[in-house]
């Protein structure tokens, strides 16, 4: 577990989210793209920020790929500190209007 903390954003915020949206089967990048919007520029360096804080989990699924016709997906889990610390990060924000806003 990383002691790195990520910074709290807006794009952060929606994965998060997303991921607290399905804690035990976690999500494939492609999945959290999806619904999040994200382009995989944005997303898979936040995945890997995320991770290296400790905050998520990941791994491949189990599947041969010649056999699926496709690359082999990997899945994102919170971890219980992803949760908790997704759950303080949630109490610091407030929507207005639709919008994310900091509270003080």
């Amino acid at each position: 577990m990383g002691n790195d903390a990520p910074r709290i954003t807006g794009p952060t915020l929606k994965v998060i989210s997303q991921l607290m949206a399905a804690p035990l089967k976690g999500m494939s990048g492609s999945e959290v793209s999806k619904e999040t919007g994200l382009s995989s520029g944005t997303l898979y360096p936040l995945l890997f920020r995320l991770e290296k804080a400790g905050w998520l989990s990941s791994e491949w699924e189990t599947l041969n790929p010649s056999e699926a016709g496709r690359p082999r997906k990997r899945f994102y889990t919170l971890t219980g500190h992803g949760v908790r610390e997704a759950t303080e990060a949630f109490k610091d924000v407030a929507h207005v209007n639709g919008r994310l806003v900091w509270e003080s």
